[in-house]
């Protein structure tokens, strides 16, 4: 293949090895919990929700354009293929597959870093998804403020989520009372740099990308994700006191300037990361083109 650099087996395996200590903290906190039996009401959902394992989280890839030498642990893995002089790479031949989707999420990330933050909807989305619920449906996490007081915020508040993955989790009751109407053929539309899941979603569009992209990526988009997630939880109806998160009061007027100044934070913040995403699948695409030709 053209123009590898090919790096020595102590070179990537400490590239490697610098990325599973970077995520070991979440990913091995996950793996004592699974075997414990305990469950995270924060943290588990950035396993579970965007479906990848820790261990392949932990997994480091170095994107295409590099092959790694003496790297049997890859010779067998999806995407990868061994060349002539023993080393092995990702397999760009793979790529045409892919570039339906590949194009969708070039459209999604160009057209929500273009659009201007939306910052008016204070975390409701968590609220709307418990609003009327009845009892026996309630999580395990008790509501902050009960099941009335909970409601009561939902009703007094305007609902304004533009997140298809979060408007889908709302109640019977609460979805007519959201506006626009966040569905799936209107994501293109909708999805906005101020959103906190379209933020953390950059997590889900990078692991999509390996192994073409470098790892370093995914961890960038991951530990963005975990800060996120926390927030979010923070200013849901949930007590999670007990877990270490103080609440974010977002039915107070303080709540919702400290809940806007953590949406903000976040914008600048993934700003950069969703620029680089849009590199890597321009650059993904053109290679597709090129060997489905």
């Amino acid at each position: 293949m053209r123009g590898l650099r090919v790096l020595s087996r102590a070179d990537w395996s400490a590239r490697a090895a610098a990325h599973r200590e970077r995520v070991a903290p979440w990913t091995r906190a996950r793996v004592e919990r699974r075997e414990r039996g305990e469950a995270h009401p924060v943290h588990d959902f950035l396993f579970e929700y965007y479906n990848l394992s820790p261990g392949a989280l932990e997994r480091w890839h170095s994107g295409l354009g590099v092959a790694l030498a003496e790297a049997p642990e890859y010779r067998d893995a999806r995407a990868y293929v061994e060349l002539a002089d023993g080393t092995v790479t990702a397999d760009a031949s793979r790529l045409a597959t892919r570039l339906p989707g590949l194009r969708w999420t070039r459209e999604l990330l160009g057209r929500t870093a273009g659009r201007a933050a939306r910052l008016q909807c204070f975390g409701l989305h968590e609220w709307a998804m418990v609003y009327r619920e009845p009892e026996d449906r309630r999580h395990a996490v008790p509501l902050r403020l009960g099941a009335a007081g909970t409601d009561e915020v939902v009703e007094s508040h305007n609902l304004v989520c533009t997140h298809v993955d979060a408007f889908r989790f709302y109640t019977d009751a609460a979805r007519p009372l959201n506006r626009p109407t966040p569905v799936r053929e209107r994501q293109l539309d909708l999805e906005q740099p101020g959103c906190l899941h379209a933020n953390m979603d950059l997590y889900r569009i990078a692991f999509r990308m390996l192994p073409f992209i470098d790892s370093r990526l995914v961890a960038d988009a991951f530990t963005l994700a975990v800060d996120i997630r926390e927030i979010d939880m923070r200013a849901s109806p949930y007590d999670l006191a007990a877990h270490g998160y103080p609440p974010i009061a977002i039915e107070t007027t303080e709540g919702k300037a400290e809940y806007v100044r953590h949406q903000r934070a976040f914008a600048r913040r993934a700003e950069p990361l969703r620029r680089q995403l849009i590199e890597q699948a321009d650059l993904l695409i053109a290679r597709a083109l090129e060997v489905a030709a």
